[in-house]
């Protein structure tokens, strides 16, 4: 018998080799000859240490057998740039892992830049190797279409090109790789779908709901603006559901209901939740709403002082439309999430902020503002300021502490303030916007409200130039280029 050890390391194996039994394994030897013999391959250059490829393989592996039988073929292969592959790779100079590329018959179509879950990938991918839109030629296309859990945009046309016509074929190539599209002229089917010259989207089954038609029809239209809107208007219903890959087209005022969302493992729990949110969320057309998954998404519970999620219940957040951000304290009830959204609506509720404390001494050179009391170390300040917004884990910021430090001394008479600000433990105020660390802004005390991104050097002397420049007064002890002023007679 195994050692228990053993025998887990095998079925550890063992299933990693069943999910990726659809994925094929590419080698220097195998590459050219196998890519000429595909019709279509989307290839992962990968390393085996690389977290992010760790991340995305099973999901490409998930993808790849989503993918099996679609028409036109569709095959995912991958190869491993450390070992067997190291000689393709440079030749298609993949220089950061995962790198993604599709081929057609050996031949690089494009860079990869679609979704990293498998179902994005998989529906990415039919958009780019098949046409816009399907043509379907009778009851049984149509059945097969809509017989999948996504939403589906058929267009029903009299004459293929009619106004309406060519607007959904606009709009399908557009966004072929986000929505799923399909048209017909077959009057037989016309007929018994009971749609002429319509646009209808199709809810598949799994989001289907008592709170809302399973189909939403554009009949008036004919225009490309008409159609593009019909379909942002009505893609995601009353609550969508979110992911990492579709969460930007979601826009505030935005309120998410973040619970254990899965509907591969757990349809029936998922929409047992989803179908309360949307009960209540019917009644408020002025908010958008959405659920999504609690560990997907958890560095946006975090962004609201969430560490955990206890029990199954949705925990609700939600940000207006000037991307204040406000908690649901309840507990999920229906009866709490209609009180918390009536208090939302009418602006009764306190914006939650992300702020460490206050700091009992602020009187060094370099002040230390947080989200608590920015408005009174940098906006209302009356002076001009300079702010780092910072990552203490950030070697670049580590290396300019010094820097600021001796900045801060250099002006300490001056009317000028410089500030440093902690943006990973508080939230960072509007109009500030950080992507990266460290982020400064130069912000006149005149306006405020049109802070400058600072993109100068980080050097003692830049600053000291770049500020005796800009200030809104000169400097006491540098002139304009930045050159000490001596002190007159009187002074010494």
């Amino acid at each position: 018998m195994l050692p228990k050890y053993l025998s887990f390391l095998f079925l550890f194996l063992a299933t990693v080799l069943a999910e990726e039994k659809d994925v094929l394994d590419l080698t220097d030897d195998t590459f050219s000859h196998e890519l000429e013999r595909l019709e279509n391959t989307l290839v992962m250059f990968y390393a085996p240490w690389c977290g992010h490829c760790k991340r995305l393989k099973p999901e490409y592996a998930k993808a790849a057998e989503l993918l099996l039988g679609n028409d036109p073929p569709i095959t995912l292969a991958k190869v491993d740039c450390t070992e067997s592959g190291k000689e393709t790779c440079n030749k298609h100079s993949v220089s950061g892992y995962p790198t993604l590329k599709i081929f057609s018959r050996g031949d690089v179509v494009s860079d990869y830049n679609g979704p990293r879950e498998a179902a994005g990938i998989a529906k990415y991918m039919k958009a780019q190797v098949g046409p816009a839109s399907k043509e379907l030629v009778d009851e049984n296309c149509l059945k097969s279409f809509l017989a999948s859990d996504e939403i589906g945009v058929v267009g029903f046309f009299e004459e293929a090109d009619s106004p309406l016509a060519i607007a959904f074929h606009a709009v399908s190539k557009k966004l072929k790789e986000k929505v799923k599209f399909a048209h017909t002229t077959a009057k037989s089917l016309l007929e018994k779908e009971g749609h002429k010259n319509t646009i209808v989207l199709y809810r598949p089954k799994v989001l289907q709901n008592k709170f809302e038609p399973n189909i939403a029809k554009l009949e008036d239209g004919v225009t490309v603006i008409d159609v593009q809107e019909f379909i942002t208007k009505n893609y995601f219903g009353i609550a969508g559901v979110r992911t990492r890959d579709n969460a930007a087209e979601f826009k505030n005022p935005l309120v998410v209901a973040y619970y254990a969302v899965d509907y591969v493992k757990n349809p029936k729990g998922t929409n047992y939740w989803r179908n309360r949110i949307i009960k209540v969320a019917k009644d408020f057309p002025s908010l958008n709403f959405a659920i999504s998954s609690k560990d997907d998404f958890q560095h946006e519970l975090n962004d609201f002082g969430i560490d955990f999620v206890k029990g199954d219940k949705p925990v609700v957040l939600a940000k207006n439309a000037k991307n204040q951000k406000f908690a649901m304290k309840e507990e999920f009830t229906v009866d709490a999430f209609e009180a918390f959204l009536k208090d939302l609506e009418s602006g009764a509720l306190e914006p939650y902020l992300k702020s460490e404390p206050i700091p009992d001494d602020n009187t060094g050179n370099v002040k230390v503002a947080v989200a608590r009391n920015f408005d009174e170390v940098v906006t209302n300040n009356d002076k001009d300021t300079l702010i780092e917004f910072y990552a203490p884990w950030c070697g670049h910021c580590k290396q300019l502490a010094p820097v600021f430090d001796e900045l801060g001394e250099k002006l300490v008479d001056e009317d000028v303030e410089i500030v440093k600000f902690d943006a990973t433990a508080n939230d960072v105020p509007a109009p500030y916007e950080v992507a990266g660390f460290p982020t400064l802004f130069w912000a006149p005390k005149d306006s405020k409200n049109s802070p400058v991104k600072y993109e100068g050097g980080r050097a003692l002397d830049d600053f000291i130039k770049y500020i005796a420049k800009h200030a809104t007064d000169e400097l006491k002890g540098f002139d304009r280029k930045g050159k000490p002023v001596k002190p007159k007679a009187d002074e010494l």
